[in-house]
């Protein structure tokens, strides 16, 4: 994910011009010269200890791209000395160290937050946006289909609860957007199906509770050969006045309650602007940039780690209702 970081930067004049890389860190450090190589960072200290490297740079910040295992060590090390920290999702790999994490940031007067990307997209901003219309009502239901069967090698198939963790937090999170509401509660089957590859979790149907009476569906599976959905999910969004329904991709459609007479009423279509602000739609260079502008204005960026905790609650929320049965209440 790191070059997906560094391409990001490059593409971006103002975010290029801002950040200048001083070090990479790496247990593997032959992974951090290869990748300096690559990236034309010769100049870059390179080193597998967080600490060392900071110390010898003098850097302020740390863009942290470390598998969730290693998350709240890098993070908590980065912090205590006096970097911002941009991480990886999820922000934690349990809820208590993101309550730590969150704690530690505001002790150290640091700002922690988390690369959610993918709501840092042309088509979720647009979703945002036509429900603040209000042209289709009030919003009672979203849901969202994701089939793909990516064969990715490497942690994520010996990862527990991987599509959970790993993807549908893209997901939760954008929707938690979409609605500007707050998770209240869900009820989660995981499976693993026959013919996954994964060790642990390929799938996961859940129901979340939103605030406003509000439900979030979400069918997922991370080994469903054949024709795909997109990696940012099918949508369909229900208004009280009528639906949006969205294929993650460029297709949008819009309609409302139609006049004709009988037992269905026909729809009638309505226009789907694009994004209120383009600059808001370049997914990392996006986030990456509304993290710079929040340390040279104290503002708090979108995906800080205050509120993206409740986008984590809704993935551990969902993995305690498949371990145990039951419909579980998420309190962040």
């Amino acid at each position: 994910m790191s070059k997906g970081w560094l391409r990001a930067i490059a593409s971006n004049p103002l975010l290029a011009d801002s950040i200048t890389i001083v070090g990479l860190v790496d247990l593997n450090r032959e992974t951090a010269e290869k990748l300096a190589s690559e990236f034309g960072l010769e100049g870059a200290v390179i080193g597998s200890d967080l600490s060392e490297v900071i110390a010898a740079t003098k850097a302020d910040l740390v863009f942290d791209i470390v598998i969730p295992a290693a998350r709240y060590d890098v993070v908590s090390t980065a912090l205590k000395a006096g970097c911002h920290v941009l991480s990886e999702k999820p922000m934690a790999a349990s809820l208590a160290e993101g309550a730590a994490l969150i704690d530690l940031a505001a002790e150290t007067g640091r700002i922690h937050a988390v690369i959610q990307n993918r709501r840092f997209i042309s088509g979720v901003r647009r979703l945002r946006r036509f429900v603040e219309s209000g042209a289709i009502g009030e919003l009672t239901g979203i849901h969202c289909d994701f089939f793909i069967a990516p064969h990715f090698g490497g942690f994520r198939e010996e990862m527990d609860n991987v599509l959970l963790l790993d993807m549908a937090i893209h997901t939760f999170d954008a929707a938690r957007y979409v609605a500007d509401t707050k998770p209240l509660a869900v009820y989660c089957v995981e499976r693993n199906p026959k013919g996954s590859w994964y060790r642990h979790g390929a799938s996961a149907n859940a129901i979340f509770e939103f605030s406003d009476d509000i439900v979030f569906t979400y069918r997922g599976s991370w080994c469903a050969e054949g024709e795909r959905t997109s990696w940012e999910s099918q949508w369909r969004l229900v208004g009280s006045k009528g639906m949006l329904t969205w294929d993650g991709e460029e297709n949008f459609k819009a309609t409302i309650a139609g006049e004709e007479p009988g037992l269905l009423r026909g729809a009638a279509a309505v226009n789907v602007p694009g994004p209120e602000h383009d600059k808001e739609t370049h997914g990392h260079a996006s986030v990456i940039a509304d993290f710079i502008a929040a340390i040279g204005t104290g503002k708090r960026p979108e995906t800080v780690n205050s509120d993206n905790i409740r986008s984590l609650a809704m993935v551990f929320g969902a993995i305690e209702s498949a371990k145990t049965g039951r419909r579980i209440e998420i309190s962040a």
